[in-house]
């Protein structure tokens, strides 16, 4: 069986609710002082009350009704405390994949997940504890055995040393090269491209080892200045730098998944799952899509870690 599909991009984390200063925090309060404290970021409190930590969060509706009060939120979004935590993607033989990436591309098995009832296994790979790096997660569906990446995602990208070795590594075990080692256009950089088993492709750089191997994800976007005001406006990045060569699912952490997607809505974003703890794990979340329909989910800082322990 085949399945076209997207790889995701992942997860934003955030701090528990429990563990904040409820001075700090828009959503803990006190009935009667609490309810006020609404009204700076132009929100009517509903009468719907919540238990959730052992704190009563008030769910708030109604629209953002002043410009001041939309430039708080995305404001807030720029101090939000994020860090790229995965990219997730579908493979068909998730034996295989992880020889693979742990054979060929020294990424170590962190953890495994297995969802029987959800029919899928979820394995994390990288060059470092979740924690501290930015990992793949791999996903394999039952009975899915080959899916159609399509053209819209492009390449991964890994800082190594000596790629030479690597591309030989990957030959003897029989991979696919794409590109021989050689230097970009233009440039001194040494590249080359190796595809893994389900034909995703990996850029591998040679640079002095980093603490972050894994270091980018690339994909085709059909309007580059309006993904990158979408990107900045509702995700609080940077714009590091650009490059006119068209040859050339991630994780972000926050303190927030209630404020993030009512940032994300602010700047243009759909939100595709409204925040809230997902069934089972109970791991607050929420999801989007940017302008191009890559898929972003954001994960709670704190739920995070426990399902890591």
């Amino acid at each position: 069986m085949s399945s076209s599909i997207r790889p995701s991009l992942s997860s934003f984390m955030l701090p528990s609710l429990a563990s904040c200063n409820p001075s700090q925090k828009l959503s803990l309060f006190r009935l009667g002082s609490g309810i006020r404290q609404f009204h700076k970021f132009g929100l009517k409190a509903s009468r719907f009350l919540r238990h959730d930590d052992k704190c009563m969060r008030v769910m708030a509706f109604g629209n953002m009704s002043t410009a001041a009060t939309q430039e708080n939120v995305l404001d807030w979004v720029k101090h939000d405390k994020r860090r790229m935590l995965h990219v997730v993607y579908r493979v068909g033989d998730l034996d295989k994949s992880i020889k693979f990436y742990r054979e060929c591309l020294g990424m170590k098995l962190l953890r495994k997940r297995d969802m029987q009832e959800q029919k899928y296994t979820n394995a994390f790979l990288g060059y470092g504890p979740e924690d501290a790096h930015f990992v793949v997660e791999l996903t394999y569906s039952y009975g899915i055995e080959k899916y159609d990446i399509g053209d819209g995602f492009g390449h991964f990208g890994i800082a190594i040393d000596d790629i030479s070795r690597i591309v030989e590594l990957v030959r003897a075990k029989g991979g696919k090269i794409t590109r021989e080692p050689s230097p970009v256009k233009g440039g001194n950089t040494t590249i080359a491209y190796i595809e893994d088993p389900d034909g995703y492709q990996f850029e591998l750089l040679e640079r002095v080892p980093s603490p972050e191997p894994l270091c980018k994800v690339m994909l085709r976007v059909g309007d580059l200045d309006r993904s990158i005001k979408f990107y900045e406006k509702a995700f609080g990045m940077e714009l590091l730098r650009t490059q006119d060569d068209p040859e050339s699912k991630i994780t972000i952490d926050t303190d927030d998944v209630y404020k993030t997607a009512e940032a994300i809505k602010l700047a243009g974003g759909k939100i595709t799952r409204e925040p809230g703890p997902i069934p089972v794990m109970k791991t607050k979340i929420t999801s989007c899509v940017d302008p191009d329909g890559w898929k972003t989910v954001f994960v709670d800082n704190v739920d995070f870690r426990r399902e890591l322990e």
